[in-house]
């Protein structure tokens, strides 16, 4: 399972036991996007190889707004 959790800086993520952070610079590079136009099913796709994409992607710039 892959937890991801949302910040300004980046994506702190949870896979397979295993937390780092991935930098929105890193993130923004990879998908080709700006950090809030890059959607949770886009990182997910970045760090698991055979992962469980939501029907319904989010934007993080929409994740972050309503998280605050």
């Amino acid at each position: 399972m892959t937890d991801l959790h949302f910040t300004d800086q980046g994506v702190e993520v949870t896979y397979e036991g295993t937390s780092f952070l991935l930098e929105r610079a890193i993130i923004e590079e990879a998908t080709g996007k700006p950090y809030p136009a890059a959607t949770d099913a886009d990182v997910l796709r970045l760090v698991d190889p055979d992962p469980s994409i939501p029907a319904h992607p989010r934007q993080i710039g929409d994740i972050l707004r309503n998280s605050a």
